[in-house]
């Protein structure tokens, strides 16, 4: 009998029940490990959420009609038209990813640094993960140029990548791909015989909405599966309902038949009550579009004053475009790490900052660097507030900033990593005017 293949516990959610446990202990921890949106459910949401809850018949395996017709005009009014006979949506975009890979079969594409889930599902199902560092500030799309290579190589040496998987905008650096590199990438895909599977949960929490994140789709429309959801945009990750766009094509057809078997084999169909919720959500109502609006704004000036403070000490960081993260780099700080504290990797340094200071980060290792790179993914989405009344504070205030509680967040950081490097502390943000 063949070994199973080996799996851990999702970097983030072991971070998370970690921070959990110390906190219950009555420990000081700042949470910045985990992706999960600390913003509460819009009060339309729930009600239409509780109004479903007597639907409870199975339903269509690749959702409901509603559903994926809302969710065809959500693509339709980002110029990514489709039918809605080709959207699928399953328990979560996670689990549909998974499915993806499976329907698609072959080795798997992964970009540096990535997701954490990515390579661990390649591996669950029976394939190889190739690795292809990204362009800087380019996260989440492997360079096109070493693409080209590293699937030549994998295919002189007997494997059989089949796909490329991508996230636009990127988890973990918060940066987006530019134009030039999508159009290249699905250049080299549509050569390479590649499908791209784009995750583009994060889509909507890019700042500047007059540029847009450009998903490969509108460049290899033929080869491109599009996922996404509202954990993100909605902050509805305990929902878990995702949806895949797959092309108008061949391969698209094919694709299709393939992903709506695999999911009557694992979820049979996603659940109903929260179906009819997201199909109201993924019609963009004024309610909708302004709260996303008010989560974007919230994001970029939470994130942008935190990676203030990693500057401030002397660590780099890419420009953050859209998400809740940042991916600082402290490799100019590599000999003042070393010496004083003994650190010589972002393994060291996440274990240092959780066990001397109650802050939880990701080690670049988790995204699929290696151990030696200096680096760590910050997440600013749980400092917004420990209460729904604080949260929608914090989304509504002109100034997130001025918030006590999270000033005192954003002061926490710049005082544990002032320490930490030994550099002068910043200057604490200015509390309101009363």
């Amino acid at each position: 009998m063949s070994e199973p293949a080996p799996v851990s516990m999702s970097a983030t959610l072991a971070a998370d029940e970690a921070l959990a446990r110390r906190r219950l202990a009555g420990e000081r921890v700042l949470s910045m490990a985990s992706g999960e949106i600390g913003l509460p459910v819009l009060t339309t949401l729930r009600d239409r959420l509780a109004a479903a809850a007597g639907e409870n018949a199975y339903g269509s395996v690749a959702g409901s009609p509603a559903l994926r017709t809302a969710v065809a005009g959500y693509w339709e009014r980002r110029g990514l038209d489709i039918d809605p006979e080709l959207v699928v949506a399953g328990p979560g975009s996670k689990a549909l990813l998974f499915a993806l890979l499976l329907a698609i079969g072959g080795d798997v594409i992964v970009p540096v640094p990535s997701w954490v889930s990515y390579a661990a599902q390649a591996r669950l199902v029976g394939a190889r993960p190739i690795p292809v560092p990204i362009l800087p500030g380019q996260g989440g799309v492997p360079d096109p140029d070493r693409l080209r290579e590293a699937v030549a190589d994998a295919r002189a040496a007997g494997l059989n990548p089949r796909s490329v998987v991508v996230t636009v905008p990127d988890n973990p650096t918060g940066t987006v791909a530019s134009a030039a590199t999508v159009r290249r990438l699905a250049d080299a895909a549509r050569a390479l015989d590649l499908v791209i599977v784009s995750d583009e949960i994060y889509r909507d929490l890019v700042y500047d909405t007059s540029r847009p994140a450009v998903s490969p789709a509108v460049h290899a429309p033929e080869r491109t599966v599009v996922t996404t959801g509202l954990t993100k945009s909605l902050a509805l990750g305990g929902w878990r309902t995702g949806v895949a766009r797959l092309p108008d094509s061949g391969i698209g057809h094919a694709l299709h038949t393939r992903l709506v078997a695999v999911a009557s084999q694992i979820w049979s169909s996603p659940p109903a009550p929260v179906q009819s919720a997201s199909a109201y959500a993924f019609g963009e109502p004024p309610e909708v579009t302004a709260h996303i609006a008010a989560s974007r704004r919230l994001h970029g000036t939470v994130v942008r004053a935190v990676a203030g403070r990693f500057t401030a000490v002397g660590a780099q960081t890419a420009p953050v475009v859209a998400t809740c993260y940042l991916y600082p780099d402290f490799e100019p700080l590599r000999d003042r790490l070393a010496r004083r504290h003994g650190v010589r990797g972002g393994d060291d340094l996440a274990r240092l900052l959780s066990e001397r200071y109650g802050v939880g980060v990701l080690p670049a290792s988790a995204f699929g660097e290696p151990g030696r790179a200096l680096r760590i993914r910050a997440a600013t989405s749980h400092l917004y507030g420990d209460s729904d009344e604080r949260r929608r504070a914090a989304l509504t205030a002109p100034d997130p900033l001025a918030l006590p509680w999270i000033r005192e967040a954003v002061d926490r950081v710049g005082e544990v990593l002032a320490d930490l490097t030994g550099a002068d502390a910043p200057a604490p943000a200015a509390a309101p005017r009363s």
